[in-house]
């Protein structure tokens, strides 16, 4: 929904199961007309669509992308930005590690990313100064990054993927662009990597040459066309759980001419304790499910250390009990990857990062770099049962509204 400031609001439909085209449709059809009636009744309502591979290619047949055009005007819905982050499965089986696949070193992640920004052109509103995104993983999960060799294939592969964008703009006036998505354990997983990545290879003088020859411009044109198009998601669980500092991240980021295309509003779980007091494992253990990757960060005076899941950090804290020599007692926290509702500001006998999330919302009403929010809690189906209403479309509503809340307040 638009509201004042010229931002735009929405939730992301990946909190929706559902691979196929069918199945994406049918969600939509079931929940948007009422979440719409119940936050802007009197006007249009942005939609944050997530489209697998398979329903991204049905999507784009001319038959199937006026029917579903004539939906979004007849309920008053446009769509602003596309999540481009899973190409497969996403719900009600294992994903973990292989949601980032296929990543950038692989063609399938370009041939499906350019196949989300044509989408994205043709259901963007014909409006001036609107923008369209589509996320996307952050280059790949850093274990499978073996060098060199594979980091210049992703920034090859992400430069061909603006060349395309250009094209489009050239074509359509759409602007459209990709929005890389730090997460932990991932190559690029904070704003740090993202800032040495867009300097090292994205914006490199070698690769913009070869995106100059590509494109038949300048070196500089091809270095503006990148700035212009690539940039990044600012993802608030993912920036909390890397100890971002929200001021400094912002600045950071503006200061390398990086472009923010859309902020996702999210929040993550948050434990504070000490060392060997058993209570990571007394409060946690029912979020180590066995759908997503739940990365934990942990914070003590020696500084972070990561984990690719919760099971493996709750895995090295009771092996730690009692074999910590001198360190027992050790004033620790633990950020964990876990898509929480964000107006919960505690959770049991933790808390939440909702007041980095709150101080973020904070900052964005006095200097946005840019007006794209999108609330993304994907986690309700495996969310402990006390924390999940009777109806998915109240819990919606509900983080909806707390945003506006906190951008009038």
């Amino acid at each position: 929904m638009k509201l004042p400031d010229h931002f735009h609001l929405t939730y992301c439909s990946n909190i929706h199961p559902g691979e196929s085209w069918q199945e994406v449709r049918r969600n939509l059809g079931r929940f948007l007309p009422k979440i719409r009636a119940r936050l802007s009744p009197h006007g249009a309502f942005g939609v944050g669509l997530r489209l697998s591979a398979q329903a991204a290619e049905r999507l784009a047949e001319p038959e199937t992308m006026e029917e579903f055009q004539a939906f979004l005007a007849a309920e008053q819905c446009y769509v602003f930005t596309l999540n481009g982050f899973p190409y497969g499965v996403f719900h009600h089986a294992r994903v973990k590690e292989e949601v980032y696949l296929p990543d950038w070193r692989d063609e399938e992640r370009l041939e499906y990313t350019n196949r989300l920004a044509g989408i994205m052109a043709q259901l963007l509103p014909d409006e001036p100064g609107l923008e369209g995104s589509v996320s996307t993983v952050p280059g790949a999960f850093k274990a499978e990054v073996k060098g060199e060799e594979d980091v210049l294939l992703m920034a090859r592969n992400i430069l061909r993927h603006a060349a395309e964008l250009h094209a489009i703009r050239q074509r359509t006036g759409k602007m459209v662009t990709l929005a890389l998505e730090p997460e932990p354990c991932c190559y690029i997983e904070t704003v740090a990597e993202a800032v040495d990545f867009f300097r090292d290879y994205l914006l490199a003088p070698a690769l913009l040459a070869e995106l100059a020859e590509n494109l038949e411009v300048t070196p500089e044109r091809a270095e503006t066309i990148v700035r212009e198009h690539i940039g990044l998601c600012y993802d608030a669980c993912h920036m909390a759980v890397e100890f971002e500092d929200t001021g400094q991240a912002l600045a950071a980021l503006a200061k390398a001419g990086i472009k923010i295309c859309k902020f996702q509003i999210s929040s993550a779980l948050k434990l504070s304790y000490r060392r060997g007091d058993g209570r990571p494992a007394k409060t946690l253990s029912d979020f180590a499910e066995s759908t997503y990757l739940h990365q934990v960060v942990e914070r003590t005076g020696a500084g972070l250390v990561r984990y690719a899941d919760l099971p493996e950090g709750l895995a090295a804290e009771a092996l730690a009990d009692g074999k910590q020599g001198g360190k027992d007692g050790e004033a620790v926290e633990w950020r964990v990857h876990f898509h929480v509702p964000i107006f919960l500001e505690e959770m049991r006998n933790f808390q939440t990062t909702q007041s980095e999330l709150i101080e973020l919302l904070q900052r964005l009403k006095v200097n946005a770099p840019c007006p794209y929010l999108e609330v993304e809690t994907y986690t309700w189906d495996v969310l402990p049962p006390e924390y999940k209403s009777a109806d998915l479309a109240d819990d919606i509503v509900r983080e909806l509204e707390w945003v506006k809340q906190m951008l009038a307040g």
